[in-house]
């Protein structure tokens, strides 16, 4: 017997629907708050040294504010996508292993800074990098 028909017997609970739910709620919470933290930036918190290599701390210089309104909308778009059911298979599993790839890369450059406090946000795009991996195919 398959795990899948395991699973689908009456009386056994739906561990790995409910493990889903939560690593969406996980990736959607993290995401958020990136999110939030990026709109703080465009609209002129003193946080610079904690993005973008931090380079510019304290207020971002207006190039870097308009990076990080768009890059609201990119996580806005991505929360959608986790949130919802409404894009194809196909197109889903692109965005997120896409998204995920991504993310991994961040946690990269996060790592690899020279500004200390961006360094803080490598766990978080790690984080981000393999629950989008694994709500690739969740539905």
């Amino acid at each position: 017997m398959s795990l899948q028909q395991v699973a689908s017997l009456p009386g056994v609970p739906a561990v790995a629907s409910s493990r889903r739910t939560a690593e969406r709620r996980l990736a959607l919470t993290l995401l958020a708050g990136v999110g939030t933290f990026q709109l703080a930036l465009a609209a002129g918190a003193p946080w610079g040294a904690a993005a973008w290599a931090g380079h510019s701390p304290g207020v971002l210089p207006t190039p870097l504010r308009v990076a990080s309104g768009i890059s609201v909308v990119a996580y806005s778009g991505l929360a959608a996508t986790v949130a919802s059911d409404r894009l194809g298979s196909t197109a889903r599993r692109r965005g997120l292993t896409g998204a995920s790839l991504l993310m991994a890369l961040g946690t990269v450059g996060n790592l690899a800074t020279r500004s200390p406090v961006e360094r803080l946000w490598a766990p978080i795009a790690a984080a981000l990098a393999v629950l989008l991996w694994r709500l690739r195919g969740a539905r």
